[in-house]
Protein backbone atom coordinates (compact mmCIF):
# COMPACT_ATOMS: atom_id res chain seq x y z
CA UNK A 1 0.00 0.00 0.00
CA UNK A 2 1.06 3.47 -0.79
CA UNK A 3 2.22 5.73 2.44
CA UNK A 4 -0.37 8.45 2.44
CA UNK A 5 0.51 12.12 2.05
CA UNK A 6 0.88 14.04 5.36
CA UNK A 7 0.50 17.38 4.19
CA UNK A 8 2.90 18.75 5.96
CA UNK A 9 3.89 21.50 3.38
CA UNK A 10 5.87 24.69 3.99
CA UNK A 11 4.26 28.14 3.02
CA UNK A 12 7.49 30.04 3.40
CA UNK A 13 9.69 30.14 0.42
CA UNK A 14 12.91 27.73 1.18
CA UNK A 15 15.51 30.44 0.85
CA UNK A 16 13.85 32.38 3.64
CA UNK A 17 14.14 29.66 5.53
CA UNK A 18 18.13 29.08 4.62
CA UNK A 19 17.85 26.36 2.61
CA UNK A 20 19.60 25.96 -1.09
CA UNK A 21 20.21 23.24 -3.59
CA UNK A 22 23.59 21.97 -3.22
CA UNK A 23 25.61 20.54 -6.26
CA UNK A 24 24.99 16.91 -7.57
CA UNK A 25 29.10 16.63 -6.38
CA UNK A 26 27.87 17.17 -2.46
CA UNK A 27 28.10 13.96 -0.66
CA UNK A 28 24.90 11.80 -1.16
CA UNK A 29 22.88 9.91 2.07
CA UNK A 30 21.20 7.95 -1.09
CA UNK A 31 19.68 7.82 -4.52
CA UNK A 32 16.24 7.30 -5.13
CA UNK A 33 15.24 5.55 -8.22
CA UNK A 34 12.23 3.26 -9.67
CA UNK A 35 12.13 -0.02 -10.48
CA UNK A 36 11.39 -0.57 -14.53
CA UNK A 37 8.66 -1.99 -15.49
CA UNK A 38 6.73 0.34 -18.36
CA UNK A 39 6.44 -1.96 -21.23
CA UNK A 40 5.14 1.41 -23.44
CA UNK A 41 8.36 3.41 -22.68
CA UNK A 42 10.97 0.03 -23.88
CA UNK A 43 8.49 -2.28 -26.05
CA UNK A 44 10.04 -6.16 -26.01
CA UNK A 45 13.22 -4.21 -23.89
CA UNK A 46 11.70 -4.84 -20.27
CA UNK A 47 14.00 -7.91 -19.25
CA UNK A 48 17.55 -6.01 -20.75
CA UNK A 49 16.64 -2.72 -19.41
CA UNK A 50 16.23 -4.20 -16.11
CA UNK A 51 19.86 -5.70 -16.05
CA UNK A 52 21.14 -2.70 -16.98
CA UNK A 53 19.61 -1.31 -14.10
CA UNK A 54 20.83 -3.82 -11.97
CA UNK A 55 24.16 -3.21 -13.38
CA UNK A 56 23.86 0.36 -11.89
CA UNK A 57 22.27 -0.53 -8.25
CA UNK A 58 25.91 -2.93 -8.28
CA UNK A 59 27.77 0.07 -9.12
CA UNK A 60 26.03 2.54 -6.64
CA UNK A 61 25.24 0.52 -3.77
CA UNK A 62 28.97 -0.18 -2.34
CA UNK A 63 29.24 3.40 -2.36
CA UNK A 64 25.51 4.76 -1.25
CA UNK A 65 22.33 3.73 0.26
CA UNK A 66 19.90 3.39 -2.81
CA UNK A 67 16.17 3.62 -2.42
CA UNK A 68 13.96 1.68 -4.83
CA UNK A 69 10.58 2.16 -5.30
CA UNK A 70 8.82 -0.76 -6.73
CA UNK A 71 5.43 -1.48 -7.67
CA UNK A 72 6.03 -5.20 -6.08
CA UNK A 73 7.37 -6.61 -2.91
CA UNK A 74 8.39 -9.79 -4.84
CA UNK A 75 10.66 -7.64 -6.53
CA UNK A 76 13.17 -7.13 -4.00
CA UNK A 77 14.07 -10.97 -4.10
CA UNK A 78 15.00 -10.03 -8.27
CA UNK A 79 17.29 -7.57 -6.90
CA UNK A 80 18.80 -9.06 -4.24
CA UNK A 81 19.29 -11.63 -6.55
CA UNK A 82 20.99 -9.85 -9.27
CA UNK A 83 22.99 -7.92 -7.00
CA UNK A 84 24.50 -11.39 -5.85
CA UNK A 85 25.47 -12.57 -9.34
CA UNK A 86 27.02 -9.13 -9.97
CA UNK A 87 28.94 -10.16 -6.36
CA UNK A 88 27.91 -6.79 -5.00
CA UNK A 89 26.06 -6.78 -1.57
CA UNK A 90 22.37 -5.70 -1.54
CA UNK A 91 22.47 -4.21 2.45
CA UNK A 92 22.61 -0.95 1.50
CA UNK A 93 19.24 -1.32 -0.64
CA UNK A 94 15.91 0.00 0.48
CA UNK A 95 12.84 -1.14 -1.05
CA UNK A 96 9.57 0.78 -0.92
CA UNK A 97 6.26 -0.28 -2.23
CA UNK A 98 5.10 2.18 -3.92
CA UNK A 99 3.56 2.20 -7.05
CA UNK A 100 4.25 4.56 -10.34
CA UNK A 101 3.74 4.44 -13.45
CA UNK A 102 7.58 4.73 -15.28
CA UNK A 103 10.73 5.87 -13.76
CA UNK A 104 12.09 9.03 -14.56
CA UNK A 105 12.41 9.88 -10.90
CA UNK A 106 14.64 12.96 -11.39
CA UNK A 107 11.71 14.85 -13.03
CA UNK A 108 8.65 14.28 -10.79
CA UNK A 109 10.18 12.81 -7.48
CA UNK A 110 11.50 15.06 -4.38
CA UNK A 111 14.12 17.93 -5.25
CA UNK A 112 16.62 18.10 -1.95
CA UNK A 113 17.73 21.10 -0.14
CA UNK A 114 20.13 21.66 2.25
CA UNK A 115 20.47 24.37 5.22
CA UNK A 116 23.47 24.89 7.50
CA UNK A 117 22.79 26.35 11.10
CA UNK A 118 25.13 27.21 13.69
CA UNK A 119 24.61 23.26 15.70
CA UNK A 120 23.36 21.10 12.43
CA UNK A 121 22.42 20.19 8.81
CA UNK A 122 18.87 20.14 7.76
CA UNK A 123 17.29 18.45 4.54
CA UNK A 124 13.60 19.67 2.60
CA UNK A 125 12.70 19.19 -0.48
CA UNK A 126 10.35 20.96 -3.54
CA UNK A 127 7.15 19.45 -4.37
CA UNK A 128 7.09 20.94 -7.91
CA UNK A 129 4.05 20.47 -10.31
CA UNK A 130 4.65 17.80 -12.86
CA UNK A 131 2.17 17.63 -16.03
CA UNK A 132 4.08 15.26 -17.77
CA UNK A 133 6.40 17.16 -19.98
CA UNK A 134 4.18 19.61 -20.89
CA UNK A 135 0.95 17.64 -21.36
CA UNK A 136 2.67 14.73 -23.88
CA UNK A 137 1.30 11.73 -21.69
CA UNK A 138 -2.06 11.57 -19.94
CA UNK A 139 -0.98 8.56 -18.00
CA UNK A 140 2.58 9.90 -16.15
CA UNK A 141 0.56 12.82 -15.28
CA UNK A 142 -0.50 10.95 -11.73
CA UNK A 143 3.42 10.62 -10.90
CA UNK A 144 2.92 14.44 -9.88
CA UNK A 145 1.48 13.35 -6.69
CA UNK A 146 5.13 11.24 -5.95
CA UNK A 147 6.93 13.77 -3.42
CA UNK A 148 3.99 14.28 -1.12
CA UNK A 149 3.78 10.00 -0.81
CA UNK A 150 7.11 10.10 -0.11
CA UNK A 151 6.67 12.68 3.04
CA UNK A 152 6.43 10.26 5.67
CA UNK A 153 9.19 8.23 4.69
CA UNK A 154 11.66 11.05 4.31
CA UNK A 155 10.18 13.36 7.46
CA UNK A 156 11.37 16.70 6.53
CA UNK A 157 9.55 19.63 5.42
CA UNK A 158 7.47 19.82 1.56
CA UNK A 159 7.96 22.79 -0.26
CA UNK A 160 5.20 23.84 -2.66
CA UNK A 161 6.24 25.59 -5.13
CA UNK A 162 3.54 27.03 -8.07
CA UNK A 163 5.82 26.38 -10.90
CA UNK A 164 6.15 23.33 -13.63
CA UNK A 165 9.35 22.28 -13.64
CA UNK A 166 11.28 18.80 -14.32
CA UNK A 167 14.48 17.68 -12.53
CA UNK A 168 16.18 17.18 -15.33
CA UNK A 169 15.62 20.47 -16.72
CA UNK A 170 18.03 22.31 -14.11
CA UNK A 171 21.44 21.65 -12.86
CA UNK A 172 23.09 23.98 -10.48
CA UNK A 173 26.80 24.80 -8.70
CA UNK A 174 25.79 25.04 -5.21
CA UNK A 175 27.74 28.33 -5.46
CA UNK A 176 24.36 30.50 -6.94
CA UNK A 177 24.62 29.44 -10.28
CA UNK A 178 21.52 27.37 -12.01
CA UNK A 179 21.49 26.10 -15.40
CA UNK A 180 17.91 25.67 -17.41
CA UNK A 181 16.97 26.24 -20.50
CA UNK A 182 14.26 28.52 -22.45
CA UNK A 183 12.66 25.70 -24.74
CA UNK A 184 11.68 23.70 -21.54
CA UNK A 185 11.22 26.45 -18.75
CA UNK A 186 9.49 29.11 -21.08
CA UNK A 187 7.59 26.72 -23.21
CA UNK A 188 3.92 27.54 -23.02
CA UNK A 189 3.06 24.10 -22.26
CA UNK A 190 4.68 24.24 -18.98
CA UNK A 191 4.00 27.90 -17.65
CA UNK A 192 2.15 29.78 -20.19
CA UNK A 193 0.78 32.59 -17.35
CA UNK A 194 4.69 33.66 -15.89
CA UNK A 195 7.42 35.64 -17.88
CA UNK A 196 10.75 34.84 -17.58
CA UNK A 197 11.52 37.09 -14.88
CA UNK A 198 9.04 34.94 -12.94
CA UNK A 199 9.93 32.00 -13.56
CA UNK A 200 13.30 33.23 -12.55
CA UNK A 201 12.45 34.27 -9.18
CA UNK A 202 11.07 30.98 -8.63
CA UNK A 203 14.18 29.35 -9.09
CA UNK A 204 16.02 31.83 -6.75
CA UNK A 205 13.44 31.46 -3.82
CA UNK A 206 13.09 27.75 -4.78
CA UNK A 207 16.91 26.42 -5.45
CA UNK A 208 18.66 29.32 -3.25
CA UNK A 209 20.58 30.27 -6.59
CA UNK A 210 21.14 34.03 -7.48
CA UNK A 211 21.98 33.74 -10.84
CA UNK A 212 20.01 31.71 -13.97
CA UNK A 213 22.47 30.78 -16.78
CA UNK A 214 19.92 30.75 -19.81
CA UNK A 215 20.69 27.95 -22.80
CA UNK A 216 18.09 28.38 -25.67
CA UNK A 217 17.62 24.92 -27.52
CA UNK A 218 18.23 21.18 -26.78
CA UNK A 219 19.21 18.20 -28.45
CA UNK A 220 16.76 16.42 -31.23
CA UNK A 221 14.88 13.78 -30.27
CA UNK A 222 14.15 14.81 -26.84
CA UNK A 223 10.40 15.09 -25.73
CA UNK A 224 11.71 16.86 -22.66
CA UNK A 225 11.64 20.17 -24.44
CA UNK A 226 15.29 20.45 -24.22
CA UNK A 227 16.08 19.47 -20.93
CA UNK A 228 19.64 20.56 -19.86
CA UNK A 229 20.63 17.32 -18.65
CA UNK A 230 21.04 16.26 -21.85
CA UNK A 231 23.21 19.26 -23.00
CA UNK A 232 25.25 21.06 -20.10
CA UNK A 233 26.69 19.86 -16.35
CA UNK A 234 28.58 21.41 -13.68
CA UNK A 235 31.40 19.86 -12.49
CA UNK A 236 32.57 21.75 -9.76
CA UNK A 237 31.59 25.38 -8.82
CA UNK A 238 33.41 27.28 -12.21
CA UNK A 239 33.55 24.76 -14.56
CA UNK A 240 30.86 23.68 -17.21
CA UNK A 241 30.70 20.26 -19.74
CA UNK A 242 28.62 21.30 -22.34
CA UNK A 243 27.58 18.51 -25.07
CA UNK A 244 29.10 20.31 -29.07
CA UNK A 245 28.34 18.50 -32.17
CA UNK A 246 31.07 18.29 -34.41
CA UNK A 247 29.49 16.98 -37.61
CA UNK A 248 28.07 20.93 -39.16
CA UNK A 249 25.46 18.47 -41.24
CA UNK A 250 23.69 16.96 -38.09
CA UNK A 251 20.73 18.69 -36.85
CA UNK A 252 22.52 19.46 -33.68
CA UNK A 253 25.21 21.35 -34.83
CA UNK A 254 23.54 24.71 -34.96
CA UNK A 255 21.58 24.81 -31.30
CA UNK A 256 24.40 23.34 -29.62
CA UNK A 257 26.84 26.00 -31.21
CA UNK A 258 24.30 28.57 -29.79
CA UNK A 259 24.56 27.33 -26.63
CA UNK A 260 27.97 27.23 -26.62
CA UNK A 261 28.63 30.62 -27.36
CA UNK A 262 26.16 31.44 -24.66
CA UNK A 263 28.32 29.66 -22.01
CA UNK A 264 31.39 31.34 -23.44
CA UNK A 265 29.81 34.91 -22.82
CA UNK A 266 28.52 33.78 -18.91
CA UNK A 267 29.99 34.90 -15.89
CA UNK A 268 29.98 33.69 -12.32
CA UNK A 269 28.47 36.30 -9.18
CA UNK A 270 31.88 37.97 -9.19
CA UNK A 271 31.83 38.54 -12.75
CA UNK A 272 34.52 36.10 -13.82
CA UNK A 273 34.53 33.86 -16.84
CA UNK A 274 33.42 29.80 -16.39
CA UNK A 275 35.74 26.94 -18.07
CA UNK A 276 33.79 25.68 -20.51
CA UNK A 277 35.04 22.15 -21.74
CA UNK A 278 33.32 20.26 -24.68
CA UNK A 279 31.85 17.12 -24.57
CA UNK A 280 31.63 15.19 -27.82
CA UNK A 281 27.82 13.76 -28.96
CA UNK A 282 27.67 9.59 -29.57
CA UNK A 283 26.83 9.72 -33.28
CA UNK A 284 22.99 9.66 -34.24
CA UNK A 285 20.89 6.80 -32.97
CA UNK A 286 17.52 6.52 -34.36
CA UNK A 287 14.35 3.83 -34.23
CA UNK A 288 11.75 3.46 -36.69
CA UNK A 289 9.96 6.42 -34.61
CA UNK A 290 12.77 9.27 -35.19
CA UNK A 291 15.83 10.11 -33.57
CA UNK A 292 16.95 9.17 -30.12
CA UNK A 293 18.43 11.54 -27.45
CA UNK A 294 21.86 10.74 -26.82
CA UNK A 295 24.14 12.59 -25.03
CA UNK A 296 26.98 11.93 -22.75
CA UNK A 297 25.65 15.04 -20.99
CA UNK A 298 23.18 12.95 -19.13
CA UNK A 299 25.53 11.45 -16.48
CA UNK A 300 25.08 11.10 -12.71
CA UNK A 301 27.40 11.76 -10.07
CA UNK A 302 27.42 9.70 -7.15
CA UNK A 303 29.37 9.29 -3.51
CA UNK A 304 33.07 8.39 -4.94
CA UNK A 305 31.77 7.32 -8.77
CA UNK A 306 30.84 9.14 -11.66
CA UNK A 307 27.89 6.90 -13.69
CA UNK A 308 28.39 7.36 -17.43
CA UNK A 309 25.92 6.49 -20.40
CA UNK A 310 27.33 5.16 -23.50
CA UNK A 311 26.16 4.19 -26.51
CA UNK A 312 29.22 1.60 -28.52
CA UNK A 313 30.72 4.92 -29.84
CA UNK A 314 34.13 5.96 -30.70
CA UNK A 315 33.59 8.99 -28.97
CA UNK A 316 32.71 6.56 -25.69
CA UNK A 317 36.01 6.48 -24.76
CA UNK A 318 36.87 10.29 -25.28
CA UNK A 319 33.88 10.98 -23.10
CA UNK A 320 35.13 8.53 -20.35
CA UNK A 321 38.55 10.62 -20.47
CA UNK A 322 37.23 13.99 -20.06
CA UNK A 323 35.17 12.67 -16.98
CA UNK A 324 38.12 11.06 -15.79
CA UNK A 325 40.12 14.28 -16.21
CA UNK A 326 37.52 16.41 -14.25
CA UNK A 327 36.89 13.85 -11.53
CA UNK A 328 40.10 12.32 -10.38
CA UNK A 329 38.71 11.54 -7.05
CA UNK A 330 36.01 9.56 -8.73
CA UNK A 331 35.72 6.14 -10.87
CA UNK A 332 33.75 6.50 -14.09
CA UNK A 333 31.86 3.56 -14.69
CA UNK A 334 30.50 3.38 -18.29
CA UNK A 335 27.07 2.07 -18.55
CA UNK A 336 25.67 0.87 -21.99
CA UNK A 337 22.70 2.92 -22.49
CA UNK A 338 21.57 1.97 -26.26
CA UNK A 339 18.63 0.08 -24.81
CA UNK A 340 17.71 2.56 -22.24
CA UNK A 341 17.78 5.34 -24.59
CA UNK A 342 14.93 3.89 -26.33
CA UNK A 343 12.88 4.88 -23.52
CA UNK A 344 13.80 9.09 -24.52
CA UNK A 345 16.09 8.83 -21.15
CA UNK A 346 19.12 7.19 -19.90
CA UNK A 347 21.33 7.53 -16.64
CA UNK A 348 20.41 10.69 -15.02
CA UNK A 349 16.91 10.96 -15.54
CA UNK A 350 16.49 7.63 -13.96
CA UNK A 351 18.29 8.92 -10.57
CA UNK A 352 17.34 11.57 -7.99
CA UNK A 353 20.32 12.63 -5.18
CA UNK A 354 19.69 12.97 -1.51
CA UNK A 355 21.85 14.90 -0.05
CA UNK A 356 24.33 13.73 3.26
CA UNK A 357 23.39 15.46 6.44
CA UNK A 358 26.90 16.65 6.56
CA UNK A 359 28.23 20.35 5.68
CA UNK A 360 28.95 21.60 3.01
CA UNK A 361 31.67 21.25 1.15
CA UNK A 362 34.20 24.13 0.77
CA UNK A 363 34.87 25.40 -2.82
CA UNK A 364 38.23 23.41 -3.02
CA UNK A 365 36.83 20.44 -2.30
CA UNK A 366 34.25 20.37 -4.60
CA UNK A 367 35.07 16.99 -6.21
CA UNK A 368 36.05 14.74 -3.34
Amino acid sequence: MNPQPVNNSCQQVPTSLGYSMPAEWHPHGSTWLVWPKNPTTWPDRLPEIQEIYLDMLAALAPRERCNVLVDEVEVANIIRRGLSERHAASESITIHPIKTVDSWIRDYGPNFLLRQTKKKVELAFNHWKFNAWGNKYEDLKSEAGLPAQLEPILKMPRFTPELFLEGGSIDVNGEGLCLTTEQCLLNRNRNPCKSKSEVEQYLKDYLGVQQILWLGKGIAGDDTDGHVDNIARFVNPSTIVFSLEEDPSDENYEPLQENYHRLQAARDLNGCPLEIIPLPMPGRLQTGHGRLPASYANFYIANGLVLLPTFGHANDSRATDILENLFPDRKVIGIDSRALVGGLGTLHCLTQQQPAETPFARREKANT
